[in-house]
């Protein structure tokens, strides 16, 4: 077993992290009072737009689709992928700057596997050239959207058409101005298979009978610009085209878009927590308590040596994660992607707070992102399936195991 990076990731690390020192930490600042104190908190800052042209004139674009994708993506594997976003994930709004930002990933993924060449034509180029972004459009306030067979949206064919009528809501990226696009889950058969009565269908945002009824804010942050949207679809129509592929395959396109999906989530807490320790490391020696040092405190050493040690666990088991999906596909592996769900968001939590607490008052003001941070990791813990489903679906998947292998 080998832990170093391959040649081409280690280059590929410095590079990202090179770009990260002259574009992105010395715009962190800069863009968070852009996009706060913006009169449409919904409008991408222009400073966005001139760092992803960087981003593309370096190389440093698409690096999330695997080389199953080409010739779209970069071609990389999860494996080699992994580092690279956690080192996005040490600021929250660096992964769009690289087109490498969900839920824009996941709908990219879904149109590569499942589009047709009509829909790749007209939605996938143009989010893989950052020149939209998009929504996905599967939680709902009247039902526990953790079962994806709970969705009670319908999607009814009449003619050459698709009629849709529901409500969703925390439905990522649909409040900013640029979302042209929403991938929307719902049914299309009651009578069907439990599993099989899902679908999912592309459905522009300007269609006439989609509202957007308001901003939903987590943890009470917005999470402007991208932001989360309450939708009310009614009677909304679409042609028969706009489904990826045939009646049915919801819950399979869900589960297929949710493997990566989590596992980037957990690859960006990684890079969330370890900021949050570095952060932690510095102010110790800069802050003097009871005459020394904060540093010299034996509890804040302690502290910093357990923040470590769950930083370091995760990393681990994260590029394990990464590297049973390159061998052995996301379907065997869901047992350890279900596991670094579990770990890494908690772990993150942890740490954070960890942070704020040796920050003291100042680690839960605007001064720092550490509060922000804290709030995206406990989000995490809910989005793409909440801790008790990932644990009550690893445990069952064990015992089954053990039950097999004794038979």
């Amino acid at each position: 077993m080998n832990f170093d990076y391959t040649e081409k990731t280690q280059n590929l690390i410095d590079k990202l992290q090179a770009f990260m020192d002259e574009n992105i930490y010395p715009n962190e600042a800069i863009y968070h009072d852009l996009v706060h104190q913006s009169e449409n908190p919904w409008v991408t800052p222009q400073l966005m737009h001139d760092l992803k042209v960087k981003a593309k004139e370096a190389g440093l674009w698409n690096l999330f689709l695997p080389s199953e994708y080409l010739p779209y993506g970069a071609g990389l594997t999860n494996l080699e992928y992994a580092p690279l976003c956690e080192l996005m994930g040490r600021v929250l709004w660096s992964s769009e700057v690289f087109n490498c930002s969900a839920p824009d990933t996941g709908n990219m993924e879904v149109l590569a596997k499942y589009g047709n060449s009509e829909q790749q034509k007209k939605w996938l180029e143009p989010l893989l050239n950052g020149e939209l972004r998009s929504a996905f459009a599967m939680t709902e306030p009247a039902v526990a959207s953790s079962d994806a067979t709970n969705i009670e949206t319908s999607i009814q064919r009449e003619g050459d058409e698709y009629v849709i009528n529901g409500r969703k809501w925390y439905t990522s990226g649909a409040m900013n101005e640029n979302c042209k696009i929403m991938v929307v889950m719902g049914k299309t058969d009651t009578t069907a298979a439990r599993h099989e009565q899902q679908s999912q269908i592309l459905v522009p945002l300007d269609t006439a009978g989609v509202t957007i009824v308001r901003p939903m804010s987590a943890m009470g942050y917005l999470d402007q610009p991208v932001g989360h949207a309450e939708i009310l679809f009614e009677n909304v129509r679409v042609p028969v085209s706009s489904l990826p592929v045939g009646e049915g395959k919801g819950f399979e396109i869900a589960q297929g878009r949710l493997g990566p999906g989590r596992i980037h989530h957990c690859m960006r807490l990684i890079g969330c927590a370890q900021r949050a320790l570095d952060e932690a490391c510095a102010r110790v020696e800069e802050r003097i308590a009871f005459g020394q040092p904060l540093s010299k405190q034996q509890s804040v050493r302690e502290s910093l040596a357990q923040m470590y040690c769950k930083i370091e666990q995760a990393r681990l088991l994260t590029l394990k994660a990464a590297d049973h999906m390159d061998k052995y596909g996301n379907k065997v592996a869901k047992n350890i992607i279900a596991a670094i769900k579990i770990v890494a968001p908690k772990m993150a939590c942890e740490v954070i707070d960890e942070a704020i607490q040796i920050h003291g008052a100042e680690g839960t003001s605007q001064d720092t992102t550490l509060s922000e941070k804290l709030a995206y990791a406990r989000t995490i813990r809910l989005a793409d399936g909440p801790d008790q489903v990932h644990m009550m679906q690893l445990g069952r998947n064990l015992v089954q195991q053990m039950s097999v292998k004794n038979q």
